[in-house]
């Protein structure tokens, strides 16, 4: 770009390739570099998206994230007109699916699945190739949902005291599984372990279907998991369910009692999911994005079929998931240093 009309030289520092880039000592040329700037942004926005997106989900398929990211993806892309393909990345403790993401290029074509282990893993991992605050553009969550005690019907157990009786009379012994390392239902399992003073064998798993099916199996003797993934089994006998991980009881299991009021206090995990982008997308993007997503989460059949999985749409401002991922990262940061867990 040439300079603007009344601007010297003087003002303009050169850059091998690129001509001139003017300083902001010189206000005509910098007012047109911001229009030119905000009209190319605004003819990408208009033609976002010119190819697939891609959704990475840092869990294996099966469990309520998943049935989330594929649902809502469906109809995200049907609405952006072009298809959006999930793309499972499990392992690490989501830093696999992490570094896939910082590393894409931020023009909207690639978004990612945030869980708790997305906010779990700066405490359990120091050296990260990412930062969890920085690197990510937080846009909404999309479903809340309880956990829930679940046991093999063989363990001699009926309520969350005698689950905490037979822990500590059996020290290491009993094994739960969870969707992975860092995972909702591993933290679930480790602050359990906290308040109520026992040791509890962590086992994991790659996704929560994998985590029931090892309690199924007599892998494992306890998990703390999606409560309507559980609920067939539970019909059949094949497994017990003994109380939700929320502060208050499910609405749609009002029978059952919280861990909270069976003899832990304080204790509260909460199964939750958002979608992020990288942190450099356009804002015109982002802001498209979100406008997607609250039409979607307003839709009938899209809660219909979230609700049969046990889970809540939760549309939300950019602004308020951001802070809703920074207090999990603190949250899980004080958690994770007083249980002492580590990564290895």
């Amino acid at each position: 770009m040439r300079p603007a009309e009344g601007c010297s030289p003087e003002g303009a520092q050169r850059i091998p390739g690129n001509g001139y880039a003017w300083a902001t000592s010189c206000p005509p040329c910098a007012l047109a570099v911001i229009a030119v700037l905000l009209a190319i942004s605004c003819t990408y926005a208009q033609e976002y998206p010119h190819k697939s997106i891609r959704l990475i989900v840092p869990l294996a398929p099966g469990g309520g994230n998943d049935t989330a990211a594929r649902v809502v993806g469906h109809k995200l892309g049907e609405a952006l007109g072009q298809q959006v393909v999930v793309d499972n990345r499990p392992g690490g403790g989501s830093v696999i699916a992490s570094e896939i993401v910082a590393r894409a290029p931020a023009d909207g074509h690639t978004l990612y699945l945030f869980s708790t282990n997305v906010t779990v893993a700066p405490a359990l991992q120091k050296k990260l190739s990412f930062d969890t605050i920085r690197d990510f553009a937080p846009i909404t969550r999309l479903t809340i949902a309880p956990g829930a005690l679940i046991v093999h019907p063989s363990l001699p157990v009926k309520t969350v005291k005698d689950v905490i009786a037979l822990a500590k009379a059996k020290p290491g012994q009993i094994a739960f599984g969870s969707a992975g390392l860092g995972s909702g239902s591993h933290l679930g399992g480790e602050l359990f372990n906290m308040l109520a003073g026992v040791k509890l064998l962590h086992v994991p798993y790659k996704g929560s279907a994998l985590a029931t099916a090892s309690v199924l199996g007599g892998e494992t003797s306890v998990a703390f998991t999606n409560p309507i993934g559980a609920l067939p089994h539970i019909k059949a006998g094949r497994l017990r369910m003994i109380a939700v991980t929320t502060a208050q009881r499910w609405p749609l299991l009002p029978e059952l009692p919280t861990i909270a009021e069976s003899g832990v206090p304080g204790y509260e995990i909460m199964i939750w999911n958002g979608l992020a982008a990288p942190a450099a997308t356009p804002r015109l993007v982002l802001d498209r994005l979100h406008r997607e997503l609250m039409r979607i989460l307003a839709m009938q059949d899209v809660n219909e079929l979230l609700a049969s999985d046990g889970s809540r749409t939760w549309p939300e401002s950019p602004q308020a998931f951001a802070a809703f991922v920074k207090y999990e990262v603190e949250k899980w940061m004080k958690v994770i240093a007083q249980a002492r867990i580590t990564a290895s």
